[in-house]
């Protein structure tokens, strides 16, 4: 029998591109409800209306509550019953959070101290909180507000452990293919357009990871978890032009236009930090890094001989499996969307040109 069998999974930033992808894995299961926790009304009725058409007979598990992690009281209304709770909301969007930065400390830092407190005052029992690779020697806004979500997270963790209340912990991802406001649909729509792709830098080095992969991350850091735990994937990465490259031929080639990286780009991305790699443990396609429990006493952890504080390297985007344009022309193929609007095309194209279906 499954861990959420008749369970109450609570999903906040329900309507994001993650809480889609966990709706497609648990609601024809015999989960019990999935709460769906959002501050976007038109969001949660679109995903009602679909719900109700494609899954008549499942619909009624998911429930919807409006409310804004920033505000304790709407995440205290929600949270009564919830078993198991997966925290997705943030603002993720890195020039957003670079010129608003106090907005992403709002959302993604103090929103996560609400949540995690009103997951301890409900007794849910275990909370996986997610995180991206941008938290990992940060850089720009966003990232910093992630690396203190992280840290609130593992703070709370500790406390929680302490209360004997939830097992809080914590996954970090790479860029997630055809997430919201991700690269790809951008190249697509682009393309369609008779458009140039538009290319900040070609050498820049990415983490490439599907929905359904961000959701087996998170599964498997709800089955391993200890408290204040920390969660990796071992994942691919690509150049941008060797993605530009895969997504014309896969839709047609328009050129390539390099506009220059925005504000806060890096070069390549860091999913485990060299410190971190030193306390990590390999579990075959994941990392755990394990919390560091230590109290402030750290003369009591002094072992004789030389410490060591640090691994040799980090897990980045450029030392990770790089794949080329047939890899990642194959890795797109795994991708429901990319399969969509490649099964589009074809469509259109078989009705301009007399195939099947004209």
């Amino acid at each position: 029998m499954s861990a959420f069998s008749g369970a109450t999974l609570l999903i906040t930033g329900g309507t994001g591109s993650f809480g889609h992808a966990v709706l497609k894995h648990f609601l024809t299961t015999d989960i019990g409800q999935i709460r769906i926790f959002s501050r976007d009304e038109k969001k949660q009725d679109d995903m009602r209306h679909a719900l109700q058409a494609k899954y008549p007979e499942h619909a009624g598990k998911v429930k919807f509550y409006v409310g804004d992690v920033r505000e304790p009281r709407s995440v205290a209304d929600a949270m009564p019953g919830v078993d198991y709770l997966f925290h997705a909301a943030a603002l993720k969007q890195v020039p957003s959070c670079e010129f608003f930065p106090m907005q992403a400390v709002k959302t993604n830092v103090e929103g996560t101290d609400n949540v995690l407190h009103a997951a301890m005052d409900a007794s849910v029992k275990k909370v996986v909180c997610l995180s991206t690779d941008k938290a990992a020697y940060p850089i720009n806004a966003m990232g910093i507000s992630k690396a203190m979500m992280e840290r609130v997270v593992y703070a709370n963790a500790r406390v929680a452990a302490e209360r004997n209340g939830p097992v809080i912990c914590c996954t970090r991802y790479g860029n997630v293919m055809c997430s919201r406001g991700s690269v790809i649909p951008l190249f697509i729509d682009q393309i369609r357009s008779s458009e140039p792709i538009t290319v900040t830098d070609p050498a820049m080095t990415r983490f490439l990871m599907s929905l359904d992969e961000s959701v087996a991350l998170v599964r498997f850091a709800f089955a391993h978890a200890g408290p204040g735990d920390l969660f990796i994937q071992k994942s691919d990465a690509c150049t941008i032009a060797d993605l530009a490259k895969a997504v014309q031929r896969l839709f047609g080639d328009t050129g390539v236009r390099v506009i220059g990286t925005r504000h806060g780009e890096k070069l390549y991305e860091t999913l485990m930090t060299r410190e971190e790699r030193l306390r990590s443990e390999d579990m075959g396609q994941y990392f755990r890094v394990a919390a560091d429990n230590r109290d402030m006493n750290y003369d009591k952890y002094f072992v004789q001989g030389q410490a060591q504080s640090m691994a040799e390297e980090a897990y980045t985007s450029h030392n990770t499996n790089r794949l080329d344009v047939d890899g990642t022309v194959q890795k797109l193929l795994t991708v429901a969307y990319v399969q969509e609007e490649l099964n589009g095309i074809e469509h259109h194209a078989g009705l301009r040109h007399g195939g099947p279906g004209a």
